[in-house]
């Protein structure tokens, strides 16, 4: 909907377009996100929602892909849809600090237990009208999560929270930070694309991630130990769109992209995150890495106080800030013991 011409270049990387002749298609377009143009999250998620859209729009709506961070910094995707760098996003909710501090409760110890559950929950909390605050610069069209981080190191197998003591530990937001810094590691921010360079570089330790992650960004390849701590931490995730964009779009075709969002899609991206969860990890063992399960995840005394402690925190400081992150908090765990 925008002047591409000078995105020609990018353009060239990607590829996704409708089906269609040109000539059809009334709307095309712009999807950025950071996952790499080969992975399942291109493919089986991002791809068949494209496909999905150009077929109920009888071709008149192409979507034009753009993987790999091509069009903006994974940090700043968010604002890319905003200033209309592109018309829509995947991204990671916290790698946009302090913006979507109600939504990002999902991420604390003990909400979720794979993406299924945590994308239940996080969806759900939107189409309550509970997090309405955090998105009125975009139209958001599903909410999702991924499946349990855990902690992947290059030498160092963590078993109980004080061989984290000194570790250089990726974090993906200020949120794990927390977590991370409570259990005596040392959070270093960067995106999970960044994290193979950092890690081959010897910048970091290890990273937090789920399995699709450490599989999907190449991890495995560096990092052969790997702790899972159950409910240790998830995190948010939404695809949405410039709302200037949405909003001009025909009113049928508004209705195509109507009948493509809410939970029908957040749970064909937690399938996918978890399917990929059970990809990583079989690709770890398959390599002869060492996997370390805490007894009881995050119900481990060795675990639990410092956990609790920083969920206790988090939800505090929303407190303290005039927002209700106490009530946000406890529908997310109330919802937990109904979302299968």
């Amino acid at each position: 909907m925008i002047n591409r011409a000078m995105l020609a270049t990018a353009g060239g990387l990607i590829a996704l377009a409708a089906a269609q002749p040109a000539a059809a298609q009334d709307v095309t377009l712009t999807f950025a996100h950071f996952w790499p143009a080969v992975s399942a999250t291109q493919t089986d998620l991002f791809e068949a929602w494209a496909n999905r859209v150009s077929e109920e729009s009888d071709g008149r709506i192409a979507v034009e892909i753009y993987p790999s961070a091509a069009l903006a910094a994974p940090p700043a995707q968010y604002e890319a849809v905003i200033s209309g760098i592109a018309d829509m996003t995947a991204t990671v909710l916290g790698y946009t600090a302090n913006r979507f501090p109600l939504t990002q409760v999902v991420e604390l110890p003990g909400i979720s237990r794979d993406a299924a559950h945590g994308s239940c929950i996080l969806q759900g909390l939107y189409d309550e009208g509970l997090l309405d605050s955090e998105f009125e610069d975009t139209h958001p069209l599903f909410l999702f999560t991924h499946g349990p981080g855990h902690i992947h190191t290059t030498d160092v197998l963590v078993q109980e929270p004080s061989d984290l003591a000194g570790l250089r530990i990726r974090r993906p937001t200020t949120v794990v930070a927390s977590l991370l810094e409570g259990l005596g590691a040392q959070p270093v921010g960067m995106p999970a694309p960044e994290s193979y360079t950092a890690m081959q570089r010897g910048v970091i330790d290890g990273v937090a991630l789920p399995w699709e992650g450490a599989f999907v960004f190449r991890l495995n390849e560096l990092a052969t130990n790997h702790t899972e701590v159950g409910g240790l931490y998830t995190l948010a995730f939404v695809v949405t769109m410039n709302r200037d964009v949405y909003e001009g779009l025909p009113d049928d075709l508004r209705a195509v992209i109507d009948d493509n969002t809410g939970s029908e899609w957040s749970q064909t991206a937690a399938s996918v995150f978890d399917a990929l969860d059970v990809r990583g990890r079989a690709d770890a063992e398959e390599r002869g890495h060492t996997i370390y399960t805490v007894e009881g995840g995050i119900e481990n005394p060795a675990w639990q106080p410092l956990l609790q402690g920083a969920a206790e925190s988090y939800v505090a400081e929303l407190e303290a800030q005039g927002l209700p992150g106490q009530a946000v908090y406890d529908r997310a765990l109330e919802l937990a013991e109904t979302c299968e």
